[in-house]
């Protein structure tokens, strides 16, 4: 049985995970800053939940607006 604390963790992995990987499809695409903006949020996102899904968010309404 998994434990409430445990749910948190996997989130928290997930979180990073995705940021990481949202890292790394900016690179891709050329748009080194943006990488290297979500790299830093990924790394922040281990100590700040949230912080990765929040910067990648935040990126992609920036782009809209711009």
């Amino acid at each position: 049985m998994t434990t409430t604390g445990d749910r948190a963790n996997a989130l928290k992995n997930a979180s990073t995970v995705t940021t990481v990987i949202d890292a790394m499809m900016e690179f891709k695409k050329g748009r080194r800053g943006s990488g290297l903006l979500l790299l830093g949020a990924a790394a922040l996102s281990s100590r700040i939940p949230g912080v990765g899904t929040a910067t990648s968010l935040l990126l992609r309404v920036y782009r809209r607006l711009r």
